[in-house]
């Protein structure tokens, strides 16, 4: 993925005034930024600051990380890849970091697998994805930046020792690069490479995430019999106008029914095409069906295909990338969260920037329209500590605290009902073409409604001057309900600062309410909080920088601001501990 130029733009849409108040800016105060960034790319983090760092997600030990890389399980060891800097704590000089683990959360960090080098990657090593192929052979493709024009090309990486449980050291072979783009392609947005999969055919076949014409996305395929020698297809996977570029692209099968993934690309399963959008800085996917003779990928009907499209996440979610685990036969999702702060010095004066979010198991809704995701089971064996609360009564403005754990760095699981739906507030239709993010922006935790907010506080002080709510709010609309969940940042620091990122991050909820009940997990971790609403139907991720909900002063809480009574039907919470990486 480029992010050479995003750090001032991670959120341009569609917070559209966001835009156009970046644009505004003097062209004297974005000359003097870019100065100060090309200056920090290379300068090592003298020390590292220890308030917000996480304690159970991944981050090495200092500087910059962005995408996850070529996620894989081979020979009992997960590896996992990802796009570093050495030397500095902003984007830059970047590198193809690699860790390995047994569990998924505890990690061993090796050197870097694949960095510039040779011609074909010499000012720049970007995102690719793994393949096991026959005989057992992994195989990295990756994207590969050959000027200074960001001529882009696709390359591969073999493990120089395959009898190495760990793969250490990866060599890329003289006969790169791989692909080069035609006159057809633009050059510069052509990257990304996804996971291999076999046709009925023989023949292997990837995407790559492109642009043509402005603004129409593409996911460009090309096919090879040998993985040597790769031609273009005809025509693209699938492409989308007024999308822009699209960049980490996924393409994957689902079961059509259970939870258990599926590494076959046959004609009896749904799939999923998942798109990083370049200018929204958001992902969206469909679901739909692959014809495998014509190598088309078609969405369903209902299914959007626009930056108004499903999410796997609702909040900072980025260049995500899935793997099959075969260890539990399983699809298992990865994804990157940046800083909410603006401008780099900020990132460099703590010494760190990013993390990987907890990975996911994903799978197909039971409604066949969406997918849902949920923490992947290793995560339960950092629990410590537990609490719980059972039939517990919420009025009108009244809180509880949930006390006895570690409220910064916790696992919160809780189970909210209701006896009626009479009280729904009604659902103004010219909201229907908002971002749900909007709605929530206007119907925060503080605006008393009827039939909501009722969540959790999360981060908080005692008396709420910083907190960080996630909570739903249920509408009635002309045919049916309308339930969104909401995780808001705007309370979530008392610190005045004009770059930090403080955002209504929503999404809508599609679920049946016939028993009245509604299901939330929040995993807090210092400066981040990870949301799966229903069962992890929707899910939405902050990143939060409390000043004095830190540590042991910070405080959870249940609340409702609906005149509807909520009950506190059960709630789970564990303080975590911590996730052993070694540096």
């Amino acid at each position: 993925m480029d992010y050479s130029s995003k750090k001032t733009s991670r959120w341009a849409l569609p917070v559209i005034l966001v835009c156009f108040f970046v644009v505004l800016l003097s062209n004297n105060v974005v000359f003097a930024s870019h100065k100060v960034f090309i200056h920090l790319q290379s300068q090592n983090a003298a020390n590292v600051q220890t308030v917000h760092r996480t304690g159970y997600h991944f981050q090495p030990e200092k500087h910059w990380i962005n995408d996850p890389n070529a996620p894989m399980y081979f020979n009992g060891v997960y590896h996992l890849f990802y796009q570093y800097n050495p030397n500095g704590s902003v984007w830059g000089n970047i590198v193809w970091a690699h860790s390995v683990s047994k569990d998924l959360i505890n990690w061993i960090n090796l050197e870097p697998a694949i960095y510039p080098s040779k011609p074909f990657d010499q000012f720049g090593t970007w995102s690719g994805s793994a393949t096991i192929l026959p005989g057992n052979k992994p195989v990295i493709l990756y994207t590969g930046i050959v000027d200074a024009n960001q001529t882009q090309v696709q390359n591969y990486a073999v493990p120089a020792n395959l009898s190495d449980p760990y793969l250490r050291k990866w060599i890329k072979p003289d006969n790169n690069p791989l692909i080069v783009a035609d006159g057809s392609i633009n050059k510069t947005k052509f990257r990304d490479p996804t996971t291999a999969w076999m046709g009925k055919d023989g023949h292997w076949r990837i995407v790559m995430g492109s642009l043509r014409r402005h603004s129409r996305g593409l996911a460009i395929m090309y096919r090879s019999k040998d993985f040597i020698k790769w031609v273009k297809a005809k025509h693209p996977l699938h492409s989308t106008k007024g999308t822009g570029n699209w960049e980490c692209p996924d393409f994957f099968p689902v079961a059509l029914k259970g939870s258990n993934g599926v590494d076959e690309y046959g004609e009896e399963y749904k799939y999923v095409l998942k798109n990083s959008m370049d200018v929204t800085r958001f992902e969206y996917y469909t679901i739909g069906k692959y014809d495998t003779k014509k190598d088309r990928y078609v969405p369903d009907v209902d299914s959007i295909d626009s930056w108004k499209g499903l999410r796997f996440d609702y909040g900072n979610f980025y260049a995500s990338k899935t793997f099959y685990d075969t260890s539990k036969n399983r699809r298992v999702i990865w994804g990157w969260s940046n800083e909410s702060d603006i401008f780099p010095e900020d990132d460099n004066a703590k010494g760190w920037a990013g993390i990987q979010l907890i990975p996911r198991k994903v799978w197909l809704d039971s409604n066949g329209k969406q997918l849902v995701q949920w923490p992947v089971e290793e995560l339960e064996t950092l629990r410590t500590q537990k609490v719980q609360l059972s039939n517990k009564k919420l009025n009108n403005g009244e809180k509880v605290e949930v006390t006895g754990i570690t409220p910064a760095q916790a696992d919160v699981e809780v189970t909210f009902s209701f006896t009626s739906l009479d009280k729904a507030e009604s659902f103004d239709p010219s909201w229907s073409d908002m971002y749900a993010q909007d709605v929530c922006g206007f119907k925060g935790a503080d605006v008393h409604g009827g039939l909501g907010p009722f969540g959790l506080a999360t981060l908080a002080t005692e008396n709420l001057e910083e907190n960080t709510p996630v909570f739903f709010r249920i509408f009635k609309a002309q045919q049916n309900y309308k339930v969104l969940l909401c995780s808001d940042a705007k309370r979530s620091t008392l610190k005045f600062n004009e770059t930090m990122y403080k955002v209504s991050f929503a999404g809508f909820v599609d679920v049946d309410l016939a028993d009245k009940k509604l299901s939330l997990r929040s995993l807090i971790d210092n400066s981040v909080v990870e949301s799966f609403g229903a069962g992890g139907k929707t899910c939405i991720t902050s990143r939060v920088y409390p000043t004095l909900a830190i540590n042991e002063k910070a405080h959870l809480f249940a609340f409702n601001n609906g005149t509807e009574p909520i009950t506190i039907e059960t709630l789970d919470a564990w303080s975590m501990g911590k996730a052993k990486i070694q540096y």
